[in-house]
């Protein structure tokens, strides 16, 4: 198939300053987890997009010295010859592709505590570490004014030495050069205070420099926030913005903008749609004749193209489209938009960063292991022999693992106890705000109309020796789990004895499956993500009184690592949900839930009709362990593995049930006899 003429605009080269993109696809600088300790898992990731048609490709956040250090949070750096080295893996990936590479200069300023250097920060003033932690930054003064200068210098010449093309200046998301741009955190009287002009100084003498150093061969870009943060009317106040940006709109080669509100920038799907931050930044380009890019996750080439016929935007910004699916501007070109693997909005990949550790990508389960496991997003290796695979469960392991094996080669069975395929990601997608994330079992059921050796049978209900009848080399078991309804969970160890009222209490698959609860309703959540939030949510808008219920002291706190919590939290406050924190439930007796103080044990009591229970999972692995038993007793014919996978091996959010799904399917027949967890990658520095 060959490309739609109505998305050629999307394929137009465009000049950035001196450098060329080849097309308009852009792959913002976005964090990895995993930053200067693993460059070659990070080369690895880039190169992908490289690979995949991104005409640009940006490191993450890059320090350009050890007084603006973020760990725990894995980020890049530019301090020396050995980041020259380690980001040339990077830069030679992206150029054998045609793609030009860029990084992101980043000084923090406050925000950073510098855990790892201890140095310490400076920034506009001596402010708190809006992380929490316990440390201020120092004001800025002279020397550190000329220092932060040359620091920008040097940083810029080695990304030059290391092949970069495009440089950035990081001027948002309330780091140091974003701080001096705000009239509510600049109280300077200086020459760098005040009025807006005095304000856009720093930002106007960082551009200088880095032109100044590298502006002859390799683009300036600046990362900007043309919006404060704040509401009116419905609307994002950018008065002070736009008088700022007047100061500075010609003088960089490229503008990356994006809201300073980060729940809008990066908001989940649950709350944020595509294409959200157009209102807070649909001025720019009518103040600037320099190129522009901004975000959106943006995963329709229809809306690509509007943004930018509508003169929103120059170049498309991606970096969670990008993660689902690195091949989705070739997919465009090629006509093949079927095959895009369309991104859910779940934020699993930003957990991450959040939580130090390499990405990962609910729909697209290579994400982190290109470099490790060898893996590709598109590609993967021919069977490695004539075996057959039986796979009992559709849920989103038992769909990857079909789809991985069928590309493969090897004739696969799905057997499917439902009318439907999908498992939990079916049901989950029809509770309110979830219904992105169906995308994870329509991408996989497209695909299986392109391989006819994947057969899936509905309804199909197997026991141990249903399962053997078939005849398979092997069986898979990817049955998912249920949501248990005894109160067992992190915070009570053992199944509870005082509910008294089975009847009355309610799990999420209850919910799921339709049976809802009337009058006043205790949701008690011990599981910390998503699921209780938008039950109690769903039920209050349905007409229950909802008592939301926490052993936490907040609601969804997971959500901190998925940027939702303060929204999740908010929303329930909106919808009149009544909320208590540190509470764990005792029992339930029909009409009175039993409450304990999560730090005093102090004893307290709430009435309702019904609890809905969200504590933890248990796996419907019966069925593997009647297959096992048969096995071992010799009863199992011709079928050499039982295997478990998913939700069924252990209950886990649904990223870990697919890329347990693509792990089977790409380990089995595998006789390489690496040992892919023990696979680490090292960054040598000098010494």
């Amino acid at each position: 198939m060959s490309r739609d003429p109505r998305f050629d605009i999307l394929f137009e080269p465009l000049q950035i300053g001196p450098v060329t993109a080849k097309n308009r696809f852009y792959q913002v600088p976005h964090c990895t987890g995993m930053g200067w300790q693993r460059p070659n898992m990070l080369a690895a990731l880039r190169g992908m997009k490289a690979e995949g048609g991104w005409g640009v490709v940006n490191t993450e956040y890059c320090s350009i010295h050890p007084s603006s250090d973020d760990l725990l949070h894995p980020y890049a750096t530019l301090w020396d010859q050995s980041d020259v080295r380690a980001h040339r893996l990077m830069t030679e990936k992206m150029h054998e592709h045609d793609a030009l590479a860029g990084v992101e200069l980043w000084y923090s300023g406050a925000p950073a505590s510098n855990l790892y250097t201890r140095a310490v920060p400076f920034d506009v003033n001596s402010r708190p570490n809006w992380k929490g932690f316990p440390y201020q930054s120092r004001k800025m003064d002279k020397k550190d004014f000329r220092d932060l200068r040359q620091w920008y210098r040097d940083a810029a010449l080695l990304a030059k030495d290391a092949g970069f093309d495009i440089v950035y200046a990081y001027a948002n998301h309330d780091d140091l050069l974003h701080n001096f741009q705000r009239s509510i955190s600049n109280d300077r009287t200086d020459e760098y205070g005040g009025n807006a002009k005095n304000r856009s100084r720093l930002l106007r003498e960082t551009i200088e420099v880095l032109k100044e150093a590298v502006g002859e061969t390799m683009a300036v870009a600046v990362r900007f926030s043309p919006d404060d943060g704040k509401m009116k009317n419905n609307k994002p106040v950018t008065d002070e913005t736009r008088e700022f940006f007047s100061h500075v709109a010609e003088l960089p080669d490229l503008w990356d903008v994006t809201s300073y509100n980060w729940n809008i920038e990066l908001g989940t799907s649950r709350f944020v749609n595509e294409g959200a931050i157009e209102p807070h930044m649909s001025y720019v380009k009518d103040m600037t004749s320099k190129p522009v890019v901004s975000v959106g996750r943006f995963t329709s080439p229809d809306t690509m193209v509007s943004q930018i016929k509508r003169g929103i935007v120059d170049l498309i910004g991606a970096a969670r489209p990008s993660i689902a699916d690195p091949f989705l501007p070739l997919k465009v070109e090629e006509g093949r938009m079927e095959d895009i693997r369309e991104c859910i909005g779940c934020n699993i990949c930003y957990t991450g960063d959040q939580l130090g550790v390499p990405i990962r990508c609910t729909q697209n389960p290579v994400m982190g292991e290109e470099w490790r496991r060898g893996w590709h997003p598109e590609n993967v290796r021919p069977k490695g022999s004539e075996s057959t695979v039986l796979i009992i469960g559709s849920g989103p392991a038992g769909l990857e693992a079909a789809h991985a094996l069928g590309k493969r080669g090897y004739d696969v069975m799905v057997s499917e106890a439902r009318k439907e395929i999908g498992g939990r990601v079916t049901l989950e997608s029809r509770l309110p705000s979830l219904s992105e994330w169906v995308r994870v079992r329509d991408y996989r059921e497209q695909q299986f109309l392109k391989l006819p050796n994947v057969n899936i049978y509905m309804d199909s209900h197997l026991n141990a020796e249903d399962a053997l009848m078939a005849e398979a080399d092997h069986i898979v078991v990817a049955t998912g789990s249920t949501w248990r309804a005894d109160g067992f969970g992190r915070t009570n160890t053992i199944a509870l004895t005082t509910l008294t009222a089975p009847d009355q209490i309610f799990t999420p698959d209850d919910i799921m499956a339709g049976r809802l609860p009337e009058g006043r309703v205790v949701v008690f959540d011990d599981d910390y993500y998503y699921m209780a939030p938008v039950i109690s949510e769903m039920l209050q808008k349905a007409g229950c009184d909802v008592t939301f219920v926490c052993t936490d002291n907040m609601a969804c706190s997971f959500g901190r690592y998925t940027t939702e919590q303060p929204s999740a939290q908010q929303s329930l406050m909106n919808a009149g949900v009544k909320l208590m924190f540190s509470k764990n439930l005792e029992g339930y007796d029909g009409e009175d839930v039993e409450l304990s103080c999560m730090y005093t044990e102090e004893e307290s009591s709430i009435k309702a009709d019904a609890v809905v229970m969200v504590t933890a999972r248990l796996p419907k692995d019966q069925l593997y362990y009647d297959l096992e038993r048969l096995m071992e007793e010799g009863k199992a014919g011709n079928t050499k593995t039982i295997t478990r996978i998913g939700d069924c091996e252990a209950p886990a959010p649904i990223v870990s049930a697919v890329h347990s799904g693509r792990r089977y399917a790409l380990d089995l027949d595998d006789t390489s006899g690496i040992d892919y967890y023990r696979k680490r990658d090292v960054n040598f520095r000098d010494e």
